[in-house]
């Protein structure tokens, strides 16, 4: 018996029924579909099937499926394959994998271009191409937060890494959007634990800055921070001096502040999509205990360590209580929460904006730099800075028409 290897491909219309009718002549005649994609824009097909067959038969499943095609009002082509090239193809299946994920308030023929270009120029090759965020609309007016993201499943081994990425992070920098190059492995798609910063992460303020505005200190307390910055102190004797001059606040203004946090874009709808898919979630912070047991409560988060403010007879004493959260206890407290849920350190991922949250960034499966400095954003390697912290969820592969909003009539649009 001689064999035939044939590239089917259709594209038309789209409408049910399609790909089930076109298989069914296939199954007839006991074809062997070593191949199959699908894809629908707009709601035209392009479907891909590549089939094995007795080449006694190849003729008749050809002229059935040209008039099945004619039926349907699609078209249909044929593409004879080489039984060598097929074997090759097969071979590379071992090449590394990396999902290659572009993010932005909207995306241009132009971001796409330098991207693709990147990764062309690198040796890999595009197996695959989706969007994952909902359909966009003409009038951008109309959703001035719209969010768009492609991602790309490249195939192959780079043939530098470092420079590769290093490109990707001066086409973002320069061009306004995000680009996330991760290996495509078994912890890639079995994500089990967030940790998040609390303070210019999940909300847009510094707690101890409303804190000392409050209680007149602000000046004193921007100029312990800057020395910080500079290097002249560490954050354990900032954090000290800072909280030191907070003393005689009364505690009703931290339930004041706690009410009126500017909650970061997107922060609802993740968390909302985080807990629905089972995953556990952590807020460690360098700011206050205070504040993350309100977000808790308010998002449901899982864990809180961050710090205890001492408070006596309803005011501050200008102390805390316990062990001062810095970035090194941050990472720890990470690996403790994964060992305690059973969950492997790869399978863990940290969002943070300042150099006190790069420990845990690094330490983390995946380390995502928010809105952060270009020093933290080079070190965590994956980055968000275009959209709101919901963009984590695109980092992971989820798409838009995962997520269900029962309290908005207009989700519909979300449907991808």
């Amino acid at each position: 018996m001689e064999i035939e290897l044939i590239l089917i491909n259709i594209s038309g219309a789209d409408r049910p029924g399609v790909t089930s009718a076109l298989t069914d002549i296939l199954a007839r005649y006991d074809a062997q579909i070593l191949d199959i994609g699908q894809a629908d824009i707009h709601h035209y097909l392009s479907l891909g099937i590549l089939i094995r067959t007795d080449s006694s038969v190849s003729g008749d499943i050809m002229k059935e499926l040209l008039f099945k095609a004619y039926e349907l009002n699609v078209k249909v082509r044929f593409s004879p394959i080489d039984i060598p090239a097929y074997e090759e193809w097969v071979s590379r299946q071992g090449k590394d994998r990396w999902i290659i994920t572009i993010l932005g308030r909207r995306l241009t023929a132009q971001n796409i271009a330098l991207v693709t270009d990147v990764i062309a120029d690198q040796g890999l090759n595009i197996d695959g191409i989706q969007r994952l965020t909902g359909r966009m609309p003409l009038n951008e007016d109309e959703q001035p937060l719209s969010k768009a993201c492609i991602e790309f499943s490249v195939r192959g081994n780079p043939a530098s890494r470092e420079q590769m990425q290093a490109r990707f992070m001066e086409i973002a920098s320069s061009e306004g959007f995000d680009i996330s190059m991760q290996e495509d492995n078994i912890f890639r798609r079995c994500r089990r634990l967030v940790c998040f910063d609390m303070d210019s992460t999940l909300i847009g303020t510094e707690c101890i800055d409303q804190l000392a505005e409050r209680a007149g200190v602000g000046d004193q307390v921007r100029a312990i921070t800057e020395r910080a910055m500079r290097g002249e102190i560490d954050f354990c004797e900032s954090f000290r001096e800072r909280v030191a001059l907070l003393k005689g606040l009364d505690e009703s203004v931290m339930r004041e502040i706690a009410e009126n946090l500017p909650i970061t874009e997107g922060v609802e709808r993740m968390m909302q999509m985080l807990k629905r898919m089972g995953f556990k979630t952590a807020i460690l912070s360098g700011g206050f205990t205070y504040f993350g047991n309100y977000l808790k409560q308010k998002f449901g988060f899982d864990y809180v360590y961050a710090n205890n403010l001492e408070i006596v007879n309803g005011k501050l004493t200008g102390r805390y209580v316990g062990d001062i959260v810095d970035g090194r206890r941050k990472a720890e407290m990470l690996r403790i929460i994964a060992q305690f849920e059973n969950i492997d350190i790869a399978q863990t991922i940290a969002v943070g904006d300042g150099a006190n949250d790069l420990p845990m960034l690094t330490t983390a499966g995946l380390g995502i730099a928010f809105h952060a400095k270009p020093r933290v954003k080079e070190s965590a390697r994956q980055s968000i800075s275009t959209i709101g912290i919901d963009g984590v969820l695109y980092f992971i592969g989820f798409k838009d028409s995962y997520y269900v909003d029962n309290s908005d009539s207009t989700r519909g649009d979300l449907n991808i």
